[in-house]
């Protein structure tokens, strides 16, 4: 098997989040599976990416005219200094995409769904039809309560939706896995702490799934 490229995202505000140790986790599994491997990261909390501008809506706005899907042709619709100066943003964050064969995101839930640092990275990597098809996404989460299932606040979950729902319906890639430690406001929040012992049980549940998450995907990347 040819060796395989990881980027992994991280996009906490906190230094020590719990998606930032499910991350490192399955980077640190990764790099013991695939040594011979390209390994890339980018910390989107400490060095965020500008939101989206008029520039790289030129942009989009020409790959449609001229129905330009192949990511390879997309410098063809940057002719002004104001796309110039988007694309220079643009470019750096799409090799890393492009390039990768798995890409592991770290987002905590904030507020019902993801991070504005990542919400920035998804807008800058994102054009019109654009297929990121035979890709393998994970995305390793952590949210205040417990939105799982069957919960009374599943309902409210726009984070692991809406990036399955991106993922997979602009993307093209229902290769994805959700490695999600629940409850971690039991920790900090009074009214939460009955729920610690609960909270303990899933990131104790989630971290043990790593190694299997890395061998599942290794396994399937090597069928011919």
């Amino acid at each position: 098997m040819a060796p395989l490229n990881l980027l992994h995202l991280d996009s906490s505000a906190r230094a020590n989040s719990f998606s930032r140790r499910l991350g490192r986790t399955f980077a640190d599994a990764w790099a013991s599976a695939h040594p011979n491997g390209h390994y890339v990261h980018r910390d989107l909390a400490a060095t965020p990416v500008p939101p989206i501008g008029q520039g790289w809506t030129e942009i989009c706005d020409e790959l449609l005219r001229r129905r330009i899907t192949d990511p390879t042709r997309y410098p063809d619709a940057v002719r002004t200094a104001a796309q110039r100066e988007a694309w220079a943003v643009v470019r750096p964050l799409l090799d890393e995409l492009l390039a990768a064969d798995v890409v592991l995101i770290g987002a905590p839930m904030y507020n019902f769904s993801i991070p504005a640092s990542l919400k920035a990275w998804i807008d800058q990597v994102t054009f019109p039809r654009m297929s990121l098809a035979p890709r393998t996404f994970v995305v390793a989460g952590a949210r205040g309560g417990s939105y799982l299932p069957g919960t009374p606040r599943f309902p409210f979950d726009h984070h692991e939706s809406y990036l399955r729902d991106f993922i997979d319906g602009h993307y093209g890639v229902d290769d994805v896995t959700f490695v999600n430690a629940e409850l971690v406001n039991a920790l900090v929040d009074p009214t939460l702490e009955p729920r610690t012992r609960e909270h303990e049980e899933s990131a104790a549940t989630a971290t043990a799934r790593v190694p299997d998450v890395v061998a599942d995907i290794t396994r399937r990347r090597a069928r011919p």
